[in-house]
């Protein structure tokens, strides 16, 4: 079991869904049920499957809840894309989209160390 707080992969997505949430309170409410709901739970999900999957006694039920997490990564880009092509948001959100970028590729990177660590042949 591993203190997720210490995880940078954890600070780094918690921090983002922050952001994320603070850039949803600008957006027509219109849009409350649909594009921002999904957003949001994706957003929520990304930490959360890292906590998770921390707790777990295994690290192929930790690589389980991390695979959940780098997807919830994709679909939060996905849903920013979409809220900036549908003109949905005012601000720019360039900086938002580099960042869940930088999110996935560590996340990807800690995803193939741990892998590869189970992979070493035990002395």
């Amino acid at each position: 079991m591993r203190n997720f707080k210490e995880l940078k992969i954890w600070e780094r997505s918690y921090q983002f869904t922050i952001k994320g949430y603070k850039l949803l309170e600008n957006v027509n409410s219109d849009e409350k049920y649909g594009i921002i709901s999904q957003l949001k739970r994706a957003l929520v999900s990304v930490p959360s499957h890292i906590a998770e999957g921390a707790s777990r006694q295994s690290d192929s039920d930790f690589l389980r809840f991390l695979d959940i997490a780098l997807g919830s990564a994709f679909e939060a880009e996905t849903q920013l894309l979409l809220l900036k092509d549908l003109n949905l948001v005012k601000s720019d959100i360039s900086s938002l989209l580099a960042e869940i970028n930088e999110i996935q590729k560590m996340i990807g990177s800690f995803i193939r160390n741990l892998r590869s660590k189970n992979l070493r042949p035990k002395t």
